[in-house]
């Protein structure tokens, strides 16, 4: 199991590390041929595309690490057994949303998309394909925090 999470930390952080050098090459390429009086009509929408990609690889990998964003206003202030059916209750709202919006509906909107996008003329299959991809990465990481979950307290009450 320790080998898949390194394989699968090692994917998202070199996605990650891909998009940001993207970014960087991207950016300073655009500021350079702007400054040279001739702007790149390409690197724009190059540049949004890899933005939109790090953004969602980047949420996935948060999640994986389990540094998201949440707001524990209610969580924190409950105790107790309520407090074990609200986590399991907000894991299982967590895993319906991504399953249904990420995996299943950025699937379908990845399949179905017919515009291509105007100037680098790529089908935004290319660009919707990472919903499921990160979907999946965000459903992998929380499984693999259940069973890690599970294992520790197996192992703690033996």
């Amino acid at each position: 199991m320790k080998k898949f999470e390194k394989i699968l930390d090692a994917a998202m952080r070199f996605l990650m590390a891909l998009f940001m050098l993207a970014l960087l090459l991207g950016g300073t390429w655009q500021i350079a041929t702007k400054l040279a009086g001739h702007p790149s009509t390409v690197t724009d929408e190059f540049l949004r595309f890899v933005l939109i990609w790090a953004s969602l690889i980047g949420s996935a990998y948060c999640f994986y690490r389990d540094e998201h964003l949440s707001l524990d206003l209610v969580k924190d202030r409950v105790k107790g057994p309520a407090a074990v059916v609200l986590a399991v209750f907000i894991e299982v709202m967590v895993l319906f949303f991504v399953c249904f919006v990420f995996v299943f509906g950025g699937f379908r909107l990845a399949m179905y998309a017919i515009n291509n996008s105007p100037v680098m003329h790529l089908s935004y299959h290319f660009l919707y394909a990472i919903l499921p991809l990160s979907g999946v990465f965000i459903v992998i990481a929380r499984i693999l925090k259940y069973i890690q979950y599970f294992t520790e307290k197996k192992g703690g009450d033996a």
